[in-house]
């Protein structure tokens, strides 16, 4: 098939690489092009023979995820790591400690979830999976300093240990 190119050169269409090239040229270009030069499957690239397996091997091969060990295209890997595989590391939300996704619900469910933390409104302790819409509808009076259950379970233990130490009654004391 022949056309005109941009300056004004009459142009014929390779029937191997499919490109436009000058009429006068086309048939030691076509002889070159077939000889040397090989169409991807994959991607329709024209890549030199002499690398067209290295081409597929390191641009459509199969890949392995180094995380889980799926196998997938190479053009997906990225993706997968980054957003799909159940291995890949994520945050907790409540402890912002970092665990594969696979076990993230659990995690967050049976553990940090039922962790509770005193509601600065209404004073209450409710558990950390719930306290987002619990604050959303509490009613109760604002205070300005909220502990986190934990701490304040600390600091009762320290109480009731103080007050035990001084309850103790005095009693002998062995002689060595």
């Amino acid at each position: 098939m022949a056309g005109v190119s941009d300056d004004d050169q009459v142009t014929s269409v390779c029937g191997h690489c499919d490109r436009a090239i000058p009429s006068s040229n086309i048939d030691l270009h076509f002889a070159h092009c077939s000889r040397n030069l090989e169409k991807c499957k994959v991607c329709g690239d024209m890549i030199p023979r002499k690398h067209a397996e290295e081409h597929f091997l390191s641009t459509h091969a199969p890949v392995c995820c180094s995380l889980c060990s799926e196998t997938m295209d190479r053009d997906i890997l990225d993706v997968h790591k980054g957003e799909n595989c159940p291995k890949r590391i994520v945050t907790c939300e409540y402890c912002e400690f970092p665990l594969p996704a696979i076990d993230l619900l659990e995690h967050q469910v049976e553990v940090c979830g039922n962790r509770t933390e005193l509601c600065y409104m209404c004073h209450k302790y409710i558990r950390l999976r719930e306290m987002h819409s619990h604050v959303s509808r509490c009613t109760g009076p604002v205070r300005t300093v909220a502990e986190s259950s934990r701490n304040t379970r600390a600091l009762e233990r320290e109480r009731a240990a103080g007050s035990l130490f001084f309850q103790r009654k005095p009693g002998p004391t062995p002689v060595n």
